[in-house]
Formats: C-alpha cells, sequence, structure tokens
C-alpha cells in the first residue's frame, strides 16, 4: 500500500450557526459543534483511506471563544499520522463573524478515526507522508498521542508507552 501526502487528507467544512444550533445565550451548543466536527474528520479520514470509517476516540475539546449566533465556522480537518487501521485526525475550527469581517481560532482537538472495509470490519490504512513544518509537528507527537489515549483507555500499559516515557526520563 502506497503513503499518502497529509495534504492530500486536507479538507474544510463551513456552517452558518442558526438559531436552532444555539442554546439560550445565543451561543453554538458544544455538542453541535462536535457534530460537525465528527463531519469533518470522517471526511478527512475517508479522502485518506478511501472507505468508510469510524470514530474511534476524541481527544479534549476546550472552548477559546464564544461562537456566536449567525456566525459562520470553518473546520479544517487533516489526517496527521496513520497506524495499522487507524488514523488521528487533527481539527482546527474557526469562529468567523460574516459583518466585522474578523476569524478567531475557537476549538482544536484530535479525533481518532478506523478504517472499516465492506463488512465493517477494520482494514490497513495508507501511511502519511508530512511535508510542512506543521504536518512534520503533528506527526511526530502523534504516537504520543496515541500511547495516552491507549493508556486512558486501558488497552495499553504504561510501562509499555515507550514514546511517553522517553519524555520523563533522564539516561
Amino acid at each position: 500500500m502506497e503513503a499518502r501526502k497529509a495534504g492530500d487528507s486536507y479538507i474544510t467544512m463551513n456552517e452558518l450557526v442558526l438559531p436552532n444550533d444555539t442554546n439560550t445565550f445565543g451561543d453554538l451548543m458544544g455538542g453541535k459543534l462536535m457534530y460537525w466536527m465528527d463531519i469533518a474528520a470522517y471526511l478527512s479520514a475517508a479522502k485518506h483511506c478511501n472507505s468508510a470509517a469510524m470514530t474511534a476516540s476524541v481527544d479534549n475539546i476546550s472552548f477559546k471563544t464564544p461562537i456566536k449566533l449567525g456566525n459562520v465556522i470553518c473546520i479544517e480537518a487533516i489526517v496527521t499520522r496513520a497506524f495499522n487501521t487507524s488514523m488521528e485526525i487533527h481539527l482546527k475550527v474557526w469562529n468567523q463573524n460574516m459583518i466585522s469581517q474578523t476569524r478567531a481560532l475557537s476549538n482544536e482537538a484530535f479525533f481518532t478515526f478506523v478504517a472499516l472495509d465492506e463488512n465493517k470490519h477494520p482494514k490497513k490504512v495508507p501511511q502519511i507522508i508530512a511535508e510542512t513544518e506543521e504536518q512534520i509537528k503533528y506527526y511526530d507527537g502523534a504516537l504520543r498521542r496515541r500511547q495516552l489515549r491507549l493508556i486512558l483507555s486501558g488497552k495499553m500499559k504504561p510501562d509499555d508507552a515507550t514514546e511517553l516515557k522517553a519524555l520523563f526520563k533522564n539516561d
């Protein structure tokens, strides 16, 4: 299976924040944003592996700025690294006020997706070729983030997390 460039998995998705998407304060509901982020991550993962994919995990999602009614959000998603059957996708959410023409980073998160074959079984995915400085930075950190996810889910023992241990050990 031939490796693919990270940039080939890049997608952008725009959504207008409507009254049905907001809470009583006129701010976008977090669950709605997570829904849109999940769709964007899926599109990036499917684009990379040319198949269906399923959400396996979502890292922390913290709001940096409120997203108001009438604003447009732009979600950027890109596969940062591929493992055997899983892929890590980095998402950035931009909050855009179309009236004042301002744009601010509202959220960032990492999602993990597993590629699925036609029988809904995990399938091997192409490796990632990181080219830009930012892509290389995210690629290099992906194994540590993966090991942390596996430890937190009980699928890996901390002693087996060699990449994470290397950060804390002074030999």
